[in-house]
């Protein structure tokens, strides 16, 4: 009787039920707020590396580009600017800059403009004789129209910016992943007129008979 008694009391007694249940929800609630502390520092710091890489690709349109940082190739201008503007927030961030140049906008990450498709098949044939528009100038009919470098007068030019940060939090120990993540920001701008635009040739490949 007295055990029958002593369930009994147990089972009405709620005393502590806070605390227990507030043990189950505090680790699923702290994972989900250093998830979002780390997402939120991950967008800062693209924020900045897109507003970084546009200023950069800004200065550099003009003919005789003035960067307030040193480096030997406008890639190493603009890695620098970028190191430089987040060293307060991502100290380790190690830029990775890609600067490709392309005739027009349509252009950037497609094929070379097909001119003259003989059989009409959406393809570039070489032996039906289909022409091609020569933007990167290296003779070859190429799935990417660009050429390295940034390029000349009235020329599209493509940067690309990567780094890589460590999480501000460690939720990769909850969740997985790695202690770093890949951040990347892309800006294209027209250079400016300083010359006239070199227009590139069109070429046609070899038709069977």
């Amino acid at each position: 009787m007295r055990f029958a008694s002593f369930l009994r009391r147990l089972r009405r007694n709620r005393s502590g039920v806070t605390a227990v249940e507030f043990g189950l929800l505090i680790g699923p609630l702290m994972v989900l707020l250093t998830g979002a502390f780390d997402l939120g520092y991950q967008s800062y710091v693209l924020s900045v590396l897109q507003g970084t890489l546009s200023d950069a690709a800004r200065r550099a349109s003009v003919e005789e580009p003035e960067f307030m940082t040193e480096g030997d190739t406008t890639e190493e201008r603009v890695a620098a600017q970028i190191r430089a503007q987040l060293a307060s927030i991502a100290p380790n961030a190690n830029p990775q800059i890609t600067i490709r140049n392309y005739y027009e906008f349509s252009g950037i990450g497609n094929a070379e403009k097909l001119m003259t498709d003989v059989n009409r098949n959406g393809r570039f044939d070489y032996y039906d004789g289909d022409c091609w528009l020569d933007s990167n100038g290296n003779g070859e009919y190429d799935l990417d129209a660009g050429r390295s470098g940034i390029g000349g007068a009235n020329d599209i030019a493509f940067y690309e910016a990567t780094i890589e940060v460590d999480r501000l939090l460690p939720i990769h120990l909850f969740t997985g992943g790695n202690a770093a993540v890949s951040l990347t920001a892309k800006s294209a701008f027209r250079n400016q007129p300083y010359s006239a635009q070199a227009v590139p040739p069109v070429l046609c490949g070899e038709r069977r008979r």
